[in-house]
C-alpha cells in the first residue's frame, strides 16, 4: 500500500505555509476502557502543562465503545487546556483505530500511547530533546515501565541504553506500539498501519511490529531510547491473561515472518532460534521467561497458525466459510496445543 493512494493519510499532506500546525499529536486509541482513559487523558495534558512551549494536540479514537467513553470524549474536548479532538472509527481493531488517528493528526511529530498508559510529566522534555536534532528519518520509542506494582512484569521495556534495531534483534516488543513515535513525513513514507494485524484484527497483534518491519525496509532506522518513559497499568494479574496475550503475540509475529519472508528473510532466522530454544527446553534447557514461567512452545506452534492464517487471508480476500472453517481449526489446535 502506497501512503499517497490510502485516503486515511491524505491529513499527513506536508502542511501549507500558511497552515499552522502543533509541533506533537498524541494519539490514543481506545475502546471501552473509559476507566484508564481518562488518567491516561490526564497525564498526557499535565505533561504538555509542564513543557508549553512545545504546542501539542490530542487526538483520541473511539473504536466502537460502548461504555460512555463517546460522551466523556465530547466533554473532554471543551474543557480541555490542550486541543483535544475526538473521532469515531467503527471499523474493529487497533490498526483501523491508529489509521484515523492518523488521518487526522497535525502536529510535526506523531506519538502514539495506549488508553491504559500514563505519561510521564517530563515526557515533551525528552521528546522535544531527541527531535532537536533534526534527524527526521526514523521510528523512536521510549521507555516503558509497569504502572502499577500489583501487575504482572509483561508488556514493558527497560533498558538503560540507547540503541537501534537490527536484524539480529526479533523487531518483536524492540520498540512498544503503546509509546512509539515518529515525523509525519516518515508516516507518509512508510503508509498506514496493515488493518489485518492488531488487536480486534484477523491476526490480533503485531501491526506496530509490521510497522517497524516495514521502516527498516524503506531504510528507516528504528531506535530506542531509556527516557521518553511512559507508565503502562495493563491490569494483568494472573497468569491465565499473560498466557494469552503472549500466545496473541506469536501468533501475529507468525503473520509477519510469512508476509516479510522475501524482503526480510532473517526473520526465518528468529523462527530456527525459537525452535531450538523449545527442544532444548524438552531436556531441561530455560523458558523464554523464567520469572513468568513463559515457555518457547506456544512462540512455536503459534507462529505456525498465525503463518497458515495469513496465508489463508492472502487466498482468500473474503473467505468463504469453508475457509473459515479451516482457519478456526488452525487456530484452535495450535492454541490446543500451546497451552
Amino acid at each position: 500500500m502506497r501512503a499517497e493512494r490510502h485516503p486515511l493519510l491524505r491529513h499527513l499532506a506536508p502542511p501549507s505555509p500558511v497552515q499552522r500546525r502543533p509541533q506533537v499529536s498524541f494519539i490514543v486509541c481506545t475502546r471501552d476502557r473509559l476507566a484508564v482513559l481518562e488518567a491516561c487523558i490526564d497525564s498526557i495534558r499535565a505533561a504538555c502543562r509542564a513543557h508549553p512551549a512545545f504546542a501539542a494536540e490530542l487526538v483520541v479514537v473511539d473504536n466502537g465503545s460502548r461504555d460512555g467513553t463517546t460522551e466523556f470524549l465530547a466533554s473532554a474536548a471543551t474543557a480541555s487546556d490542550i486541543t483535544l479532538t475526538a473521532i469515531s472509527e467503527p471499523r474493529p481493531g487497533l490498526a483501523a483505530a491508529r489509521n484515523a488517528g492518523l488521518a487526522h493528526a497535525r502536529g510535526r511529530v506523531l506519538v502514539f500511547v495506549d488508553d491504559d498508559c500514563r505519561l510521564d510529566r517530563n515526557y515533551l522534555v525528552d521528546l522535544e530533546r531527541h527531535y532537536a536534532s533534526g534527524e527526521k528519518w526514523l521510528i523512536r520509542g521510549g521507555r516503558v515501565e509497569i504502572g502499577d506494582a500489583r501487575d504482572l512484569p509483561f508488556t514493558i521495556k527497560r533498558c538503560d541504553k540507547r540503541e537501534r534495531l537490527t536484524p539480529t534483534v526479533h523487531p518483536g516488543g524492540f520498540v512498544l506500539g503503546c509509546n512509539m513515535t515518529m515525523h509525519r513525513d516518515v508516516a507518509i513514507r512508510v503508509g498506514p498501519f496493515d488493518e489485518r494485524f492488531g488487536a480486534g484484527g484477523a491476526l490480533r497483534s503485531a501491526e506496530d511490529t509490521d510497522y517497524l518491519v516495514r521502516a527498516m525496509l524503506a531504510g528507516i532506522p528504528v531506535e530506542y531510547v531509556p527516557d521518553m518513559t511512559i507508565f503502562h497499568h495493563h491490569g494483568r494479574r494472573d497468569r491465565k491473561a499473560i498466557d494469552r496475550l503472549h500466545r496473541d503475540y506469536h501468533f501475529g509475529n507468525g503473520a509477519l515472518c510469512l508476509k516479510h519472508m522475501r524482503r526480510a528473510p532473517w526473520l526465518l532466522r528468529h523462527f530456527y532460534w525459537a525452535m531450538r530454544a523449545a527442544t532444548r527446553e524438552l531436556i531441561g534447557g530455560p523458558r523464554f521467561d523464567q520469572e513468568l514461567r513463559l515457555s518457547h512452545w506456544p512462540i512455536v506452534l503459534m507462529n505456525l497458525a498465525g503463518a497458515a492464517k495469513f496465508a489463508l487471508l492472502v487466498l482468500a480476500r473474503r473467505p468463504d466459510r469453508p475457509a473459515q472453517r479451516v482457519e478456526e481449526t488452525v487456530e484452535a489446535s495450535a492454541e490446543a496445543s500451546a497451552r
